[in-house]
């Protein structure tokens, strides 16, 4: 039941196999290394959520142009306050009228304006309380800003999604430099352990020699000197690789005591050098820098193009409907009320076609700094070829050169049991042994390093 449990575990969640294979220790390969970076390093989580920042802010500006509807209640009173108002002054007679002029119909209209004038004093209107709801629909019908303001905003959520790539890829590429730094140093910690316990035996053997009278105290002394140079030597290096196993948790966004063990071995990855990049060409367009900037260039015009959009006329239209709850005797504002605006800009003081000049100018920086990237990238591929070459170079002489530092050593050491050598020569010796590996293991770490950059700049990562 545990082993079904186990398995039923690894197959949903299979990018996780690997970190719960061994109890709580996260065991990785360099591949699982970078996957599981881009799953949980906080840094490309925060990039990732700036995806959803920009769609939100699509969606905004495409709201702009959709319908919108609004509503709202209004209620005022007056304190019953009154309005007196008459049609005469209330002092005089009636006007002179000619009577003999009008016919029936005439004097009936006479009639009727003599009661409503009331001629013979004011009249009152009690305001009431007033109580409305309204609903309003409103529609932009054109607008040449609204359009290019929302290509600006679908530029800007690509533009997000590819920074977020170029983040992914920034990521990977530290991962992989840690994972590198971390095989380097501990390959060179079991050096210096087993040539520790190889300076060790020889002092253990240099001692039963001095006490048989063969050597000198000072043979002694040598060997433990640098016995002890190697000890600090070692316990510093395990202090560095523990730091770069600090970094890698950071990049891969654990905690900071998870345990790790790393899968892959230098040698492995030494296999395949990276030669066949050094006849790859460069096509800029498939570079990530260079991919954001050709967006950043189309934003540039699509800003122009906003600019002077800032000349054309907007055209919106509404309607609206207000239900009268509560309202005065006195009210002739209507329920239904529909209308076209239609703005037109006439002179802005030489406004917008500051605001369309300075658009262009940064149209203009946009595309030159897209030129410029483009020789820029060209020059960094030749630079990192040169440099991915003089690896490979290097790399190859220090691995011989290896060789031979310990096979003059195992000489020396031969010849030291002997009697034949000082204890000096066996030191310069084992010096010089320590010295041809630290620098094979920076070849190789270089040449890893080199190989990476170039990748990176392929985006072959």
């Amino acid at each position: 039941m545990k082993a079904l449990r186990i398995w039923f575990f690894l197959v949903l969640f299979p990018g996780l196999g690997s970190a719960y294979a061994q109890g709580d220790t996260l065991v990785l390969s360099l591949k699982d290394a970078r996957q599981y970076a881009t799953d949980h390093n906080k840094e490309l989580l925060n990039a990732q959520q700036d995806i959803a920042i920009m769609e939100g802010r699509y969606r905004e500006a495409r709201a702009q142009g959709l319908p919108q509807v609004q509503g709202k209640m209004d209620y005022m009173t007056n304190f019953n306050y009154e309005v007196e108002f008459a049609f005469g002054d209330g002092e005089g007679g009636p006007p002179e009228i000619n009577y003999d002029v009008l016919d029936e119909g005439d004097e009936e209209i006479l009639r009727l304006l003599n009661e409503m004038m009331s001629l013979s004093g004011p009249s009152t209107i009690v305001m009431e309380d007033q109580l409305n709801a309204q609903l309003q629909v409103s529609q932009l019908l054109f607008s040449g800003q609204f359009w290019v303001g929302l290509e600006i905003a679908r530029i800007a959520r690509s533009m997000s999604g590819k920074q977020v790539e170029k983040t992914q890829e920034d990521i990977k590429e530290r991962v992989t430099n840690t994972y590198y730094l971390i095989l380097v140093t501990e390959e060179s910690l079991e050096i210096l352990s087993r040539n520790l316990d190889n300076l060790k035996q020889t002092l253990r053997h240099t001692r039963n020699m001095y006490r048989t009278g063969m050597l000198e105290k000072a043979d002694v002394d040598q060997i433990r000197m640098n016995v002890s140079l190697l000890q600090n030597t070692l316990e510093s290096t395990r202090r560095s690789v523990q730091l770069s196993y600090n970094m890698l948790r950071i990049h891969l966004g654990l905690e900071e005591h998870k345990p790790l063990r790393l899968t892959d071995e230098l040698a492995s990855l030494l296999d395949h050098p990276g030669d066949d990049l050094l006849d790859q060409p460069l096509d800029p367009e498939v570079n990530l820098s260079y991919q954001l900037m050709n967006y950043q260039e189309q934003m540039q015009q699509e800003q122009v193009d906003l600019e002077q959009w800032a000349y054309a006329p907007t055209l919106s239209g509404f309607y609206s409907y207000t239900e009268k709850i509560m309202t005065t005797d006195f009210d002739l504002s209507p329920k239904n009320a529909a209308g076209l605006t239609l703005s037109i800009p006439i002179y802005s003081g030489g406004f917008r076609k500051a605001r369309v000049d300075q658009a262009r100018v940064e149209l203009d920086k946009a595309r030159r700094n897209k030129s410029l990237l483009e020789d820029q990238l060209n020059l960094q591929e030749n630079q990192l070829k040169y440099e991915l070459r003089s690896a490979l170079d290097n790399y190859f002489t220090q691995k011989e050169n290896v060789e031979l530092a310990r096979s003059v050593y195992n000489s020396y050491y031969n010849k030291y049991k002997q009697g034949l050598v000082s204890s000096l020569d066996l030191t310069q010796a084992n010096n010089n042994y320590l010295q041809a590996e630290n620098n094979y293991l920076s070849s190789a770490l270089k040449l890893l390093q080199a190989r990476l950059s170039l990748r990176k700049l392929y985006n072959r990562l």
